[in-house]
This record gives structure tokens, C-alpha cells and sequence, in this order.
């Protein structure tokens, strides 16, 4: 029934270090750009990105400039760079399933302990007023008014920001949540709004839900 109920209402860790890479090499240059081979896979940067602890400082049709380790040095095309460096810290969660197939664990809502269902069909995290008292989350006086539907009916809800939302080492700032007048849902949904910036996969039972490493702007 509960499941049924979580349907109806949404139509809306591990941590490791990864290894040292062996080699990177500069494959070809154009002006601000670089296409870089690093473990294997080539990647372009523009001026100023940064990939798994390389950031591209300048480059023309002759060379290039990187920062690896905090330290820049001039490179040509062809240069195969065999020191090693070290990647940043990437940050992971794996979570087993129950024996219904659901994925519960323990985590923080702006500081404090709290139960989560990790739904990646919930749009948005979502809380019983129970659950936000318990936090401490004064939602009548931050949050916005609105109404969800409900396997009971129309509810009342209101619209949160919260501080933070920490699952082990992985946590997301100001983000958006549902508070639900009533005792439901049981567990707190942990939903897209927390989700969406990280990289979730379902395998045999269990879920990763693990940082997204990309070619990202130093800005």
C-alpha cells in the first residue's frame, strides 16, 4: 500500500581514491583547446576545464599548458607525460537492496540522522510533517504552500529548500524538498532533486550512487 501511495504522490558510502594514472599523453592542439589521452580515453578541454585533475591553463597550434599536481609546465603534441598523478577523491555510496527489492539507508537532512527510501521515481525528496518535526525542519514558516496527490486523496504540502542532504560522503546543498501533512510517506524519500547531479546504476541487487566526473570550468 505504501508503494502504491509513493506511485500516486509522484508522477513528480564508500569513499576511494581511484589509482595513479601511468601516462598522459597530448594527442593534438588547437588554439584554447587540447585533445588529451588520459587513462586510455581522449578528451578535449578548452582553456581553463579541468578532467580527473588535469586543467588546461593555454594552448595554440604549438603547445600546450597543464597543471598536474599544482604544478604547470609547456608540452608539444606527441608529448607522453609518464609521471604519474594523482586523481581527485571520488566519492561513493553502494546501498543493498531489501528483500522487496527497496533500497533503505542512513544519512543527514541539515545535519541530522534520518532514514532515506532511495527512489529514483521521486521526483523530488519528500518527507512526512512527522519526519520535519523530528528534524527540526520548520516548514509552515520557510516553506512555500501546495497541494499532492494522494492514494487518500488531495494533501496538503509545503515546498522546502533544505540546507543539506548528506548520504555518506556524498552531499548536495540547498536542496529542494516536499513536506506531506500526515504520517506519509514512512520513510523519507530520497528522490531526483538530490539525485540528478549524482550518477545512480542498479545491478544485481544493489545501487551505486556515486560523484559524476567530468570536464568541468574551474569558474
Amino acid at each position: 500500500m505504501n508503494r502504491i501511495f509513493l506511485a500516486l504522490l509522484f508522477s513528480v558510502l564508500t569513499s576511494f581514491s581511484a589509482g595513479a594514472a601511468e601516462t598522459i599523453e597530448v594527442q593534438a592542439l588547437f588554439p584554447g583547446k587540447a585533445m588529451l589521452l588520459i587513462d586510455g580515453e581522449s578528451k578535449v578541454l578548452a582553456v581553463g576545464q579541468i578532467y580527473s585533475g588535469i586543467k588546461l591553463i593555454s594552448a595554440d597550434s604549438n603547445t600546450t599548458v597543464l597543471e598536474i599536481n599544482g604544478e604547470q609546465k609547456n608540452y608539444t603534441a606527441g608529448s607522453a607525460i609518464s609521471m604519474s598523478y594523482q586523481k581527485p577523491l571520488q566519492l561513493r555510496e553502494q546501498i543493498m537492496a531489501d528483500t522487496r527489492g527497496m533500497f533503505f539507508t542512513h544519512g543527514s537532512i541539515n545535519g541530522r540522522s534520518a532514514r532515506f527510501l532511495v527512489d529514483t521515481g521521486a521526483t523530488t525528496v519528500a518527507m512526512s510533517a512527522v519526519d520535519a518535526k523530528k528534524l527540526g525542519i520548520q516548514y509552515r514558516i520557510d516553506g512555500e504552500p501546495a497541494q499532492v496527490s494522494t492514494a487518500s486523496g488531495v494533501a496538503r504540502a509545503w515546498r522546502i529548500k533544505l540546507r543539506s542532504v548528506k548520504l555518506g560522503q556524498l552531499e548536495q546543498k540547498n536542496v529542494e524538498a516536499v513536506v506531506i501533512d500526515g504520517q506519509f510517506p514512512e520513510e523519507i524519500l530520497l528522490g531526483m532533486t538530490f539525485l540528478e547531479r549524482l550518477r545512480v546504476t542498479k545491478e544485481a541487487g544493489k545501487m551505486t550512487i556515486e560523484q559524476k566526473i567530468s570536464a568541468v570550468s574551474s569558474d
